[in-house]
């Protein structure tokens, strides 16, 4: 645990005395979702201690005037209202209705408040949103939903959006990933107060990994996705966005995008960002990668063969940016995805170079991740496997990351690939693909 020098190291303020370590309080809106709002409340209002799980005091507050109704009609009646969460070391909004609609100004103010007095504050998916609204993530690094991730990123620039991470802990500011990364968090959160021991306890009791680990792990394989902002459908870039996802195959940069967009490529980087939150450049590379992952999970090309129709100017270029990506090298990866493939479906897979129909493959590649492995080594000793220039069309510049808005952001991006580990040191407090 290093600090990030976008932003320095988290300024952890001193809790008052009105407020107590052991009291959590979970903040409720109406129209949330029910399995998000009932994580911090199984996860921190139930008592557990023959097993080992030290006991918190858990206050459910009302976040507006109720009933709340929440996914399929239920109607819950907080015991709590706003006036409760002064009393909280921890605040917890596990879910926003709805991203597109600005939180209450008295639920925003008392989360202000809680901050000031040095309560710990944490969003689980969408109430990163709740979190962002009341300022309390500007200049930091977070983490949300990965569907919600752009608008997350274009709706507060100030924000260091990674939807990469479980979850990110920037001290006395927590925010998780979608739905089970709440999980995740939480039991982080009793990992930090108790220690392993009574995580672990609380782990065995929910049925659930204690920790979950990186990409490279065969059983957390992290995915990519091509989702970008609904509104682009009616902006005039989409057809240009269209056209690059439906000619990945070809090795084209970002100023043939320019082009087709009749656009100077200063223009059309300003266009892009503004309206994906993400920089050309780096959607462009996620693009790719994402291609590559579908191509090494359904097909049976050859590493070499899965470069060359993702449109990277060599496989030198590919691992680079899968690895940096998603911690992994493709062959790993693939190697991964098919062990965790159902055994019945084995011989099922088509010929070599046959497109994937969706049929399961057999496991495969181990032979592959270790030839894979050593061509790495020998790459690396060469200096071939270096930032590459980042480009996927071979025109040799850099990708320009800015802090805070591209889908993969600058604090992520420049860990260089090599171990996710390497990356978390550099973060005040941990990372959610730290490995322990």
């Amino acid at each position: 645990m290093s600090q990030d020098p976008s932003h320095g190291p988290a300024t952890v303020r001193k809790l008052t005395a009105r407020r107590r370590r052991e009291i959590v309080a979970v903040l409720l809106f109406g129209g949330g979702p029910i399995f998000e709002s009932s994580i911090p409340l199984s996860v921190f209002g139930v008592d557990r201690q023959d097993a080992g799980v030290p006991r918190y005091r858990l206050l459910v507050c009302a976040g507006e005037e109720g009933p709340l109704r929440t996914t399929g009609g239920l109607e819950l009646t907080a015991p709590h209202g706003l006036d409760a969460i002064a009393r909280a070391g921890t605040v917890v909004v596990p879910a926003w209705r709805s991203i597109t609609q600005p939180p209450p100004a008295a639920a925003l103010e008392a989360l202000r408040r809680a901050h000031q007095e040095g309560a710990r504050v944490m969003g689980l998916c969408t109430g990163a949103f709740v979190l962002a609204a009341a300022g309390l993530l500007d200049g930091r690094p977070a983490t949300t939903h990965w569907m919600y991730a752009p608008t997350l990123a274009k709706r507060y620039p100030a924000v260091h959006v990674d939807p990469r991470e479980l979850f990110v802990d920037d001290g006395d500011i927590l925010t998780s990933a979608g739905t089970a990364a709440g999980i995740d968090l939480c039991l982080h959160v009793v990992r930090s107060d108790h220690g392993a021991e009574a995580a672990g306890a609380l782990a065995r009791r929910l049925v659930v990994p204690p920790r979950r680990g990186n990409a490279a792990d065969v059983g957390q394989l992290h995915r990519l996705d091509r989702s970008l902002p609904e509104e682009i459908g009616t902006d005039p870039l989409a057809e240009v966005v269209a056209w690059a996802l439906e000619h990945l195959h070809e090795q084209f940069d970002v100023e043939a995008l320019a082009a087709r967009a009749y656009m100077s490529r200063r223009t059309f980087d300003r266009r892009f960002r503004a309206l994906t939150g993400s920089a050309p450049l780096q959607w462009l590379i996620t693009q790719r990668v994402l291609q590559a992952q579908r191509l090494l999970e359904t097909s049976e090309y050859s590493v070499d063969e899965v470069a060359a129709r993702c449109g990277f100017r060599s496989p030198v270029a590919l691992r680079g940016h899968f690895r940096r990506q998603l911690g992994a090298s493709p062959a790993t990866y693939r190697a991964a995805y098919r062990a965790r493939r159902p055994s019945s479906a084995e011989g099922t897979g088509p010929p070599r170079g046959a497109e994937a129909t969706g049929a399961p493959r057999p496991p495969h590649g181990g032979g592959e991740a270790r030839a894979e492995q050593r061509a790495e080594v020998r790459a690396e000793a060469r200096g071939e496997l270096r930032e590459e220039g980042g480009w996927p069309g071979g025109d040799g510049t850099a990708p320009a990351l800015a802090s805070g808005l591209d889908l993969v952001t600058a604090a992520a991006g420049d860990a260089g690939g090599r171990q996710a580990a390497a990356y978390a040191a550099r973060v005040p407090g941990q990372r959610g693909r730290a490995v322990p």
